[in-house]
């Protein structure tokens, strides 16, 4: 491997900045230039990523000075954590960007996409690469405005503007909470630096539960875990590629890592067990109900979200057992093939002239060869077939569950029973059978440049795992091969794996017209995400609102126009009044007046002479 001085991490985080501002104000009548100086951009930046994995170092310069002994920095620290984390996203993120030449060729705002391309790529980087928690939680804002700028690509489309309008709120609920965890956090260690972090002994264990708890709030949203969960399948109304990039692989893995990053700073031992129980049941609600939510799905897209969800709830739930090790291990592995899912996707979408229902769809696999082999074998990976990397990442957070909470297990087994049916029933209906529709049956192989990718990320999807266990990505345990016995978790996986093929064989193998399970009340609720987002709808947002409505209509009315507003006026025409009726043009009547005036002058001066 070639060597990189690490002063060239700078260039690695500000080079996608330069070229984001390039493209949006030198480049918006040239749209072609622009994707490309994008597309080179990032391969600039996963050429540095590969350059500086293995390195570590630090450099900081000082931003914002607020005392002698407390300054904020702009910074970048190098280990094993952000070196392979950098490899994910700038990998990924080149894909996705020589995807996106094919896919949105004909985007009549490419330019302006491949920008804000650019501008999460820099953000992204930004998190991975802080030295400081106040630097993450700067770039951390800026990933989610890069998130609301690509969801809402097509802003033109009510549902696209809807959704990117859902993320960024969502996400400020959570970010709200992460904002006070930083502030405790600073509290507790006297530092932002992860680097010298430490929680002083003797601290009050209900402090630390309320700093981990609220930094956990930033991961909830960021990472969609429930209840924020809402956003990220409305999400894919923004191009698929984008889908890929930022809710699959990487922006949506922010709030794991910086979570990680937290468990590496304060240690293992500054989670406490409240807290602790609180994330793992967090991801282990997250993940299961995501995985119901997505065997009702009949959007391709959306089947992969809810997926995305419920292996983010994995993660998470690795995390509240103190397994940190094992959720960036799987978060690893699932970029990957998630990334891959999710742009074979979205060639399956342009082979169909922009189908995303799976029922209208069908006997694909004879029409899109390179398409189908590699989305098979990102689904392999997703339902952890053994010798893929997704059964590495998986059987080590069953492992990991299995030692500290044999509920949380059998949760996590549960899952991955739902894992195997809800995409073994899309691998069926999408590419087996016979064409359902018009668009599926004139459907053919995309270019070169969209399946390459495709080709690229599939052998990734196989082989990541192999990567993660040869080398330390992470300083907590190494994984060895050998670890993975025949064991409870092993058995237990097989069984999953075997009993899921087997459901979705039984039910959408033969192509059938419709989903055999659909129609009965159950299914309803999984199709309509179990009634979660109508009850905010209809509860919190509408419910909110409309007390809200009430409050200011009761204030303006009645205080602000009766009391104040009204009250002022009836006091100016009471005296206006009374003036009025002095002023009634009589000459013998002021004559009168003028006396008394006088004489109370006259009286008032001698009395008070003397």
């Amino acid at each position: 491997m070639f060597d990189i001085d690490i002063q060239y991490a700078w260039l690695l985080l500000f080079l996608p900045l330069a070229t984001a501002a390039f493209n949006w104000f030198c480049l918006t009548k040239r749209p072609n230039v622009a994707a490309l100086t994008s597309t080179l951009s990032c391969l600039v930046t996963l050429v540095l990523s590969i350059g500086l994995i293995d390195k570590s170092g630090a450099d900081n310069i000082s931003w914002l000075t607020i005392s002698d002994n407390f300054s904020i920095n702009i910074g970048f620290m190098l280990d094993s954590l952000s070196t392979r984390m950098m490899l994910v996203v700038t990998g990924i993120g080149f894909l996705v960007h020589v995807f996106s030449l094919g896919y949105m060729a004909d985007d009549e705002a490419k330019a302006r996409y491949f920008a804000c391309l650019s501008i999460f790529m820099f953000s992204m980087t930004g998190i991975v690469m802080a030295s400081n928690i106040a630097m993450t939680f700067i770039f951390w804002e800026l990933v989610g405005l890069s998130s609301y700028l690509l969801i809402g690509h097509w802003y033109s489309k009510a549902s696209a503007a809807d959704a990117a309008k859902k993320a960024f709120i969502t996400n400020r609920v959570g970010d709200f909470g992460f904002l006070l965890g930083i502030l405790l956090l600073w509290a507790l260690t006297n530092t932002l630096d992860f680097s010298a972090m430490s929680i002083p002994a003797n601290t009050c264990e209900c402090l630390i539960n309320l700093t981990i708890l609220c930094l956990f709030c930033g991961a909830v949203g960021k990472s969609a875990q429930f209840p924020l969960h809402v956003w990220l399948p409305d999400a894919m109304e923004g191009p698929t590629p984008v889908s890929a990039l930022i809710h699959a692989a990487t922006m949506v893995a922010a709030g794991v890592y910086m979570m990680v990053r937290v468990q590496f700073s304060l240690g293992e031992a500054a989670f406490p067990e409240f807290s602790a129980d609180v994330i793992a049941t967090i991801g282990a609600i997250t993940a299961i109900i995501a995985a119901l939510m997505a065997t009702q799905q009949d959007d391709i897209k959306r089947v992969l979200a809810y997926s995305t969800l419920s292996q983010l709830g994995y993660m998470v739930m690795a995390l509240g057992l103190l397994a940190g090790e094992a959720a960036m291990f799987h978060l690893f592995t699932h970029a990957w093939f998630k990334a891959l899912l999710f742009l074979g996707a979205g060639a399956i979408i342009i082979a169909c002239h922009h189908e995303q229902d799976i029922w209208k769809m069908g006997g694909l696999f004879k029409r899109m060869k390179i398409t189908s082999v590699t989305f098979m074998l990102g689904t392999a990976a997703l339902i952890a077939i053994p010798g893929t990397s997704g059964f590495f990442s998986k059987e080590a957070i069953l492992d990991a569950a299995l030692a500290k909470n044999p509920i949380f297990f059998w949760i996590g087994a549960g899952v991955a029973l739902l894992t195997t049916f809800y995409m073994m029933r899309v691998i069926f209906v999408v590419f087996f059978g016979k064409e359902r529709s018009h668009s599926s049956e004139h459907a053919q192989e995309v270019s070169s440049n969209m399946w390459v990718p495709l080709a690229i990320l599939a052998v990734l999807a196989v082989i990541s795992g192999y990567g993660f266990i040869a080398t330390d990505l992470v300083p907590f345990n190494d994984f060895k091969a050998a670890e993975f016995h025949l064991s409870l978790p092993f058995y237990v996986s097989m069984g999953t794996l075997v009993l899921g093929i087997i459901l979705a064989y039984i039910f959408y193998a033969g192509s059938p017209a419709s989903d055999k399970l659909s129609g009965n009340a159950i299914s309803k609720a999984f199709a309509n995400r179990l009634y979660i987002d109508r009850f905010y709808d209809n509860v919190l947002i509408r419910g909110v609102q409309g007390v809200l409505a009430a409050i200011i209509d009761f204030l303006d009315q009645f205080i602000i126009s009766g009391m104040i507003v009204g009250g002022i006026a009836r006091l100016v025409g009471f005296v206006g009044c009374l003036l009025r009726r002095i002023q009634s043009g009589n000459m013998t009547a002021y004559t009168v007046l003028f006396g008394i005036g006088m004489l109370l002058v006259i009286y008032f001066i001698v009395y008070y002479s003397c």
